[in-house]
This record gives C-alpha cells, sequence and structure tokens, in this order.
C-alpha cells in the first residue's frame, strides 16, 4: 500500500503511539502560526468528556483493572503497559490480576515506546527508561521538567520540556539538537524524519525544523484537540475533541489532509498498521469507531461499545488485538482482531 503522497512506508518508528496529550495538561502558550498570524486564542485545553454508565455490553471481554489513563503495547511483543491515572505507577502484564506493578519516582506526563524492550516516560526533571521485561528503571537529569517524548526512527529521541523547548538526545542520552521558542508541549510525534508538537491550549500542531533548531510551521489543530499520533506512512493523525473530528496531515511540509467528522467527543487514538485503519474512542459515548485510511479518504468500517470512559486505546501490532482501558475503573477490555471489521490496507 502506498503512502498518501506515493512513497514506500517509512520504519515502524512512525506508528509509535505518542500518549502524553491523554495525560496531564501543562503550561499555558502563546505560539503563532504562519497560516494565522494572531494565532489561536488561548483557552482551557480540550479534556475527555464524562461518560455515563455503560448501557450496552462492552465488546470481547473485560478484567478487572484500576482505573487507567494510558495504554502503551511494544511492537517487539512485550507486555502490554498501562498507565494509572494518577500517574505514579506503570502496569506491565495484559491480565491485569498478575501484572508487574512498577511505581515511579514523579506522576508521568508522556510516555513513548524506546528501544526494543523499552519504555520511555517523562516524569519531574527526568527522562525515564523503563526495562519491559524487569520492570528496572534507569533516569536521565533533564534541566527543566519534561512534559512529552517520542523515538525517532534513527534513534534519537525528542524530549519536550516544560519552558518550550524541544531536546534531541542521542542514544548515550547526549544532546544532539535543541529547538526553542514552542509554546505548551503535550504531546510529541515522530513522522519519518519530522517531529511535530502538539499544544493542547492553543490546539495547535507545530512542525520542528532540526536543520535551522526552531519551530518551521504551526497550524490550528481543529477546535480543541487532544491526542496525537503517528502512522507507517508519516501521517500525523490528531483527535479534535472538541470538534468532533479525526484530523489527518502529512509532514515536511505540514498539510492538513483531511478533516472527517467521528461524532461528539473523540479522544484517544490507536492505528492498526495491519489494515490500515485508526481507532478513535468517544470518551462520552462509550464507543470506539474504526476510520480506514487506504482510501485517501477516512471511512468509517465499524464500531463497537467499550468500558465506561475509555480514555485509553492501543492495537497489538503483532496479534491485531485492541485494549481499551477504562479510566472510571470499570475495567481493561481486549477485542480480538476477529471481532471487529477492519479496513482494506
Amino acid at each position: 500500500m502506498r503512502g498518501p503522497q506515493g512513497n514506500r512506508p517509512v520504519r515502524r518508528w512512525a506508528v509509535l503511539l505518542i500518549v502524553a496529550a491523554l495525560l496531564s495538561p501543562g503550561l499555558t502558550a502563546c505560539a503563532k502560526s504562519d497560516k494565522d498570524p494572531d494565532g489561536p486564542a488561548a483557552g482551557a485545553p480540550a479534556t475527555a468528556a464524562l461518560a455515563p454508565a455503560a448501557a450496552t455490553p462492552p465488546a470481547g471481554t473485560v478484567a478487572p483493572a484500576a482505573p487507567i489513563a494510558a495504554l502503551l503495547t511494544d511492537p517487539d511483543g512485550g507486555p502490554l503497559a498501562a498507565l494509572d491515572t494518577d500517574g505514579r505507577t506503570v502496569r506491565l502484564g495484559d491480565d491485569p490480576a498478575t501484572a508487574r506493578a512498577v511505581p515511579l519516582p514523579a506522576p508521568a506526563t508522556g510516555w513513548s515506546p524506546g528501544a526494543p524492550g523499552e519504555i520511555l516516560l517523562t516524569a519531574g526533571n527526568q527522562l525515564l527508561h523503563l526495562n519491559r521485561a524487569t520492570g528496572e528503571l534507569r533516569a536521565t537529569a533533564l534541566d527543566a521538567p519534561a512534559r512529552a517524548v517520542a523515538r525517532r526512527p534513527d534513534g534519537t529521541v525528542a524530549v519536550g520540556l516544560a519552558d518550550g523547548r524541544v531536546r534531541i538526545l542521542a542514544a548515550d542520552d547526549t544532546v544532539r539538537d535543541t529547538v526553542t521558542g514552542l509554546g505548551e508541549i503535550d504531546a510529541l510525534a515522530a513522522a519519518g524524519d519530522a517531529v511535530a508538537v502538539l499544544d493542547r491550549s492553543q490546539t495547535t500542531l507545530t512542525e520542528l525544523d532540526l536543520t535551522e533548531h526552531r519551530a518551521r510551521l504551526a497550524l490550528r489543530a481543529g477546535q480543541g484537540a487532544s491526542a496525537l499520533i503517528g502512522d507507517h506512512f508519516g501521517r500525523l493523525l490528531v483527535s479534535d475533541t472538541s470538534g468532533g473530528a479525526l484530523l489527518v496531515y502529512t509532514a515536511d511540509p505540514l498539510v492538513l489532509r483531511q478533516r472527517f467528522p467521528v461524532g461528539s467527543s473523540p479522544y484517544a487514538l490507536a492505528y492498526d498498521r495491519r489494515t490500515e485503519t485508526v481507532w478513535v474512542t468517544r470518551s462520552g459515548g462509550n464507543e470506539v469507531l474504526g476510520y480506514d485510511l487506504s482510501r485517501g479518504i477516512p471511512e468509517e468500517v465499524d464500531r463497537l461499545p467499550t468500558v465506561r470512559q475509555p480514555n485509553s486505546v492501543a492495537i497489538d501490532d503483532r496479534t491485531g488485538e485492541m485494549f481499551v482501558g477504562s479510566a472510571t475503573g470499570d475495567g481493561l477490555q481486549r477485542i480480538g482482531a476477529d471481532q471487529r471489521k477492519r479496513g482494506q490496507g
């Protein structure tokens, strides 16, 4: 399958979920856009809509679990990771009853798959390296509170800081590049060679110019964006929670390619690279919706009932299984690949 610009897919790191946008909001910023010289007005960041009690039994199976803020699968086959809603504990394992609980030294504000078998987390003034197999933590000190993290295809790591800087770290954690002058950094995504920043207060998406060490272009991201992920074609996918839409961008240069209405309160995102389907949770409706992106225009292929308050979703690239986490403690939902419809990818 060819990408949106006719190129072959970039390496798999582009598909990794960058879920800092689902975690705690940060500082207020005042970014400007080359398309909107005055910049968007600052406002309260979009948040997940409050869900009623589930009226329809969730699809698949549900296991009892503590409230879940975010989920992360491992492209190399390691255990599922679930982050508690207070950001202080990561639970490693597909079965919450036997999952290993790993306490963190400070609340996590962002995370991303790292090197094989590793999870990267931003917590306080540290970048944490969590070993999925052993639960051991290794910390890299930073010179400011960290907000978001993403591992790039070349193995370097982008870390967003609360003072509006993005650091690019080499494999040995030394600083390779720094981009300054950004606003609030709530999420980062690596799409091919590009790095993009989501600012939830300004609801903007900004592409970074790592050659010139500056922000390149900022575009408004709907009416109130929440989540940002990248796919293996180098596209950037954003949930516009306030605007009820799925936004699809390409980078270098940053261009909004598609805006697709999905109903009220779209929140968490996950991408199934095997079927080229993006899955979007509706936090206020206890649903997860699948959209086929293989034909250039998103086409709804399925919608399934979920656990209450589905603020997180993840796809296992190996098995195709979907996991949905309840932020109200109503369980961890597992939906098999054969239990849902799929796109044409």
